[in-house]
């Protein structure tokens, strides 16, 4: 069985052959081996940690075989983005050049460089191995790390966001990139991506520009891929969508990739998730019939969250029968408490679930 744990520093091989190997490149998984070791590391400690608000906290999880022991893909949380150095992005904003005596009155769309997701909690670093990527667990990895919010709230922001990659070509090269940033690095898109650490780096506020870039003054190419997913992003900007994530008016300042934001208090793992209680063994033989839709489960015992893929009844307040395998994998026991929530929604279901909550 698969399943979502925090990372360890045992993890630190695997970790960093998917840091080598990932495309596109996590920013949250340094190439160095020792500044790896040093994320990890940061990350073991946030988890002990009993924070009272979100800051240098780093949290990675990793996608586990519970037979094997292999790793199959990492995601990761940002407590607070730039919380040492401003989180940059460009916002999109609309500019109005008019004159009385000309008759004119223009509204152009132009970029300004921003810092205003500094300090927000950001999704980061989700990789899953490309054979699993049609997956149900590339949602789970995913969204184990919103399940994991929901049940620590006091350590996150009331919103988080997440930057995808935007558009390269097979070569990896950005059209954005190559018709804006290039021209102010004078250097690759790769080594840039590499080298800004995540959209913090001092460095981007001191070589790119601060007075907007008006967007009609772009090539063609640069102008479609404003905002749009890189084909390689797809999943991740459906799960996104899934969980309830929208885009917001920021692109990522690289390569102009989609920005989507989320309140917590409205995203599905907070919303729709519920904690039932584990049911004894032999009670999964009783599902049935009653089975019928996929469940993520998640455990969080202090540092050692856990969550997993089961099928659940979908009666709201029913026991969770569970497999000696998924038991085992979020390391719980008759009568414990874990939190449950659909894969996908259902359209009627949802709606109404909704509408009871919203006259609540």
């Amino acid at each position: 069985m698969l399943f979502v744990r925090p990372g360890r520093l045992a993890d630190l091989d695997a970790l960093e052959h998917m840091a080598r190997t990932a495309q596109p490149v996590l920013h949250s998984l340094p190439h160095d081996r020792r500044a790896l070791e040093a994320r990890v590391a940061l990350s073991e400690d946030s988890f002990r940690t009993d924070a009272d608000f979100p800051g240098e906290e780093f949290y990675l999880f990793v996608l586990e075989d519970g037979v094997t022991g292999k790793l199959h893909g990492t995601a990761s949380i940002v407590a607070a983005a730039g919380y040492s150095e401003p989180f940059y992005v460009f916002r999109n904003d609309a500019l109005i050049h008019a004159s009385r005596e000309l008759h004119v009155n223009r509204k152009i769309h132009a970029l300004t460089m921003s810092h205003e997701l500094t300090g927000k909690s950001r999704l980061a670093g989700f990789y899953i191995e490309p054979e699993l990527r049609g997956a149900a667990v590339a949602h789970l990895l995913s969204r184990a790390r919103m399940m994991y919010v929901a049940a620590n709230r006091k350590r996150f922001t009331p919103e988080v966001f997440s930057l995808l990659l935007g558009v390269t070509d097979d070569a990896g090269v950005s059209p954005f990139w190559e018709a804006v940033g290039r021209k102010f690095f004078g250097r690759n898109f790769a080594d840039i991506e590499v080298q800004s650490g995540g959209r913090s780096s001092t460095f981007i506020a001191e070589v790119m520009p601060s007075y907007p870039i008006y967007v009609p003054l772009l090539p063609e190419s640069a102008q479609r891929v404003l905002g749009e997913p890189d084909e390689q992003a797809l999943l991740a900007y459906e799960i996104h969508l899934e969980e309830g994530f929208e885009t917001d008016r920021y692109v990522d300042i690289f390569d102009a990739g989609p920005v989507l934001t989320a309140q917590v208090d409205r995203s599905v793992c907070v919303r729709r998730s519920e904690t039932r209680t584990v049911r004894a063994a032999s009670d999964a033989a009783h599902v049935g019939a009653a089975r019928g839709a996929a469940y993520m489960v998640a455990s969080n015992r202090p540092g050692e969250f856990r969550c997993v893929l089961a099928d659940l009844p979908r009666e709201r307040g029913a026991g969770v029968p569970l497999s000696a395998a998924a038991r085992t994998a979020l390391n719980v026991r008759d009568g414990d408490a874990v939190r449950c929530v659909m894969l996908h929604r259902e359209p009627d279901l949802d709606d109404s679930h909704a509408s009871s909550e919203d006259a609540q």
